[in-house]
């Protein structure tokens, strides 16, 4: 039977109804989906040693004659080990392995093998070689070492899927090669092709699969040969051309021109806490000229904690609410949005703006209060959740779409979001915000269809935060840190991984709010002696919204003075006064979490610190973290080293959405590639040569499957 790159994974030999659903689980449903599934290492199987030349301590591969083979059973126990007794020429070699009954089936005397594995003296048998649960293959009957999977060539070794093994995966591959069609349709460009030399489709998959017995190891180890490097550039060049298409697309909408006006700017300046840094007007200025445009605005604003993503992003909405228009702006969770609706009900307090908030937790007398106001425009700006995405929520005239901390968005989420503001063909304007500065490659990769503005400067009296890192054995200290701090009056907070106890003995923010309040806070006043006693507040996920949002009110008005949490304040929290945070189990937090956390304070004009307490021993990797962090504040090299750290689809958040998931390609190892395919995906989509058409329909027919993203066109 041929197969094509369509055909399902059950016309390949040996994939059943029970396997085929086990490579479901892994994406895996095509012959297409099988042979992008690349090794993630090669072992060098190309030369056998004779077993007279075996050196213990050696990973080796040996082509010998069965000689005895059966179960070992042991006395006192029921467990059995399957022995082997393999020779040639030059000696005798034993191999054992554990649970190995079922072995009986395949090793029978007079059969030539391969066993590939590391040599080793038996402790039992001194002088005696063997090998102990080797990997092998038996060679008698039609196959022959020239197309053996297992044995005399460069072995492809594949990740696991359950209970399919790197050994079933090379089986399965090298059938569905073996029928797959002669003349396999290539959807890289021919041009292309040319160009880099790259081999064609069909030769790439098999060289990527099972190299060449005289391929360079290292460049195999590297992904740097011929047929890597072109499937990685594949992957590439259709991700950033299925971009620029989206792009085109988003250019040729029709958008809602707002004028800018004086009256306008002068609005704009009524709301300024502070006098503006240049970044923010040069900032505000991109979205000014994007807003007056008669195309949807597209815009990318990061910035790292503190330079002032919030009021930039307010001063847009004035813009779309003077021309007439509504602003939705959606956060990723309550506590964020109720945050923002707070700073907004503060910062438009002299204007006649009309501000709505629509989250889960409210009442359903007054969320649907909000929806029928937002509806009849009696609402200027509506702060939501994913609440604004649902089906009975509708706008009068939604003008601009702000969305916060976009990575913890699905893209299709935000597109919901937009398309309840189409009317008349005509689209509104979309601001994404984050506080997670993105790396450049990854920039590239996610947001090529976004224009970028970049908040590189803090406002003025932001005062640099120290940053300590200490052990448990210093907690006596840290307490007495807080205690001078909030003697003074200021403010804390103290942070925890978990709510409550967990079997991993972690502190947990419940069972130590009760502890700090009672033992190691008592009796604190705040300011003189005389001053009152200082008060313990405690915030975490599981608390109802008014519940949440009562804590941080309180908070934000001075009492309580220390701030017991979990990771809930990591964005949107805006206490000037607060110029402590203890971070205890820090080695539980991821890098970027940090970070964020520690922007909650070096809000106001006092000196602030933040101090990571773990215990004793930590592991090299939250070393690591932790390190950085007392070396940096730089949001975008923390975020360069997270992003080595954890990749980019945990670095995204966006693991969850299957956002970026690419098969073959890797953001760091191939960043160079990723440029040069942007380049000739943006060049080959404004020159539209022969051909164009027929690579723009092959990718709309696997862009959603295949990248996870939104329709490209």
């Amino acid at each position: 039977m041929v197969l094509s790159l369509d055909s399902p994974l059950a016309s390949v030999p040996g994939v059943g109804p029970r396997r085929a659903q086990q490579l479901a689980q892994k994406a895996l449903a095509t012959v297409e989906d099988l042979l992008y599934y690349l090794p993630f290492r090669y072992e060098d199987r190309t030369r056998f040693t004779p077993i007279g030349e075996l050196r213990p301590g050696v990973i080796t591969c040996v082509q010998a004659e069965v000689l005895t083979a059966g179960l070992v059973g042991f006395r006192r126990s029921r467990r059995r080990v399957f022995h082997l007794a393999v020779g040639d020429q030059t000696g005798i070699l034993y191999a054992k392995w554990f649970y190995g009954d079922y072995l009986q089936r395949v090793f029978r005397p007079g059969q030539r093998v391969v066993l590939y594995g590391k040599v080793e003296e038996d402790p039992y048998r001194p002088g005696q070689l063997q090998m102990v649960q080797p990997q092998h293959e038996v060679l008698s009957g039609r196959r022959e070492p020239a197309d053996s999977t297992e044995s005399g060539r460069i072995v492809p070794i594949y990740e696991a899927a359950g209970p399919i093994t790197s050994r079933v995966f090379r089986r399965l591959i090298f059938e569905a090669l073996e029928r797959l069609e002669p003349q396999l349709p290539d959807p890289l460009p021919k041009p292309l092709l040319e160009r880099y030399a790259f081999p064609d489709l069909r030769a790439a998959l098999e060289q990527a699969h099972f190299p060449e017995a005289d391929t360079d190891l290292d460049q195999l180890a590297a992904f740097r040969t011929p047929a890597q490097q072109r499937l990685i550039y594949e992957e590439f060049f259709f991700l950033e051309l299925g971009l620029v298409l989206r792009r085109q697309r988003a250019r040729q909408a029709r958008g809602i021109p707002f004028e800018l006006k004086d009256s306008i700017r002068e609005a704009i300046k009524k709301i300024l806490p502070f006098h503006p840094t240049a970044a923010q007007k040069r900032v505000l200025k991109e979205i000014a000229d994007d807003l007056q445009k008669p195309v949807p605005m597209n815009r990318l604003l990061q910035g790292d904690v503190g330079s002032g993503k919030t009021i930039v992003a307010f001063e847009a909405a004035i813009i779309a609410v003077e021309n007439g228009c509504q602003v939705a702006l959606m956060a990723p969770t309550e506590i964020l949005a109720v945050q923002h609706y707070l700073y907004a009900c503060q910062r438009f307090a002299r204007t006649p703006y009309r501000l709505g908030l629509l989250v889960s937790d409210l009442p359903a007398r007054e969320k649907n209060e909000t929806r029928q106001e937002l509806a009849q425009g009696d609402l200027d700006l509506i702060v939501g959740t994913h609440a604004l995405l649902e089906k009975d929520v509708r706008f009068y005239r939604l003008g601009l779409v702000i969305v916060d901390e976009q990575h913890r968005f699905g893209v299709l989420q935000r597109l919901e979001l937009i398309r309840k503001g189409r009317e008349a063909d005509a689209q509104p304007h979309v601001l994404v915000m984050t506080a997670t500065p993105i790396p450049r490659t990854l920039a590239l990769a996610v947001y090529s269809d976004l224009e970028m503005s970049v908040l590189d400067e803090l406002p003025p009296g932001r005062t640099p935060i120290q940053t300590r890192w200490v052990r448990e054995s210093a907690a006596a200290g840290v307490w007495e840190s807080v205690r001078r701090q909030v003697a003074a009056g200021r403010q804390a907070y103290i942070v925890y991984p978990v709510i409550e106890e967990s079997k991993q003995e972690l502190k947990a923010a419940t069972k130590e709010y009760e502890r700090l309040s009672r033992e190691v806070f008592r009796g604190l006043r705040v300011g003189p002696p005389t001053g009152a006693l200082a008060k313990v507040g405690l915030l975490h996920g599981r608390l109802k919204g008014e519940e949440k949002e009562a804590v941080m009110r309180a908070f934000q008005r001075g009492e309580p003075q220390i701030l017991v949490a979990t990771s809930v304040v990591e964005v949107g929290v805006d206490v000037p006064n607060a110029t402590v945070m203890v971070i205890e189990h820090a080695e539980r937090f991821g890098l970027a979490q940090l970070h964020q956390l520690r922007g909650r304070i070096g809000r106001g004009r006092h000196a602030s610190t933040c101090i990571l307490m773990t215990p004793e021993e930590v592991g090299e990797p939250a070393r690591d973290r932790l390190q950085t962090l007392t070396e940096t504040q730089d949001g975008f090299k923390i975020a360069e080293l997270d992003l080595k750290l954890r990749g980019p689809g945990e670095f995204l958040g966006t693991r969850q959405h299957g956002y970026l998931n690419f098969r073959i390609a890797d953001l760091l190892r191939d960043h160079e590639l990723l440029e040069q395919a942007k380049r000739d995906a943006f060049d080959f989509a404004a020159a539209q040569p022969a051909g164009f058409a027929d690579t723009a329909d092959y990718l709309r027919q696997r862009w959603q499957r295949r990248y996870r993203l939104a329709e490209v066109a």
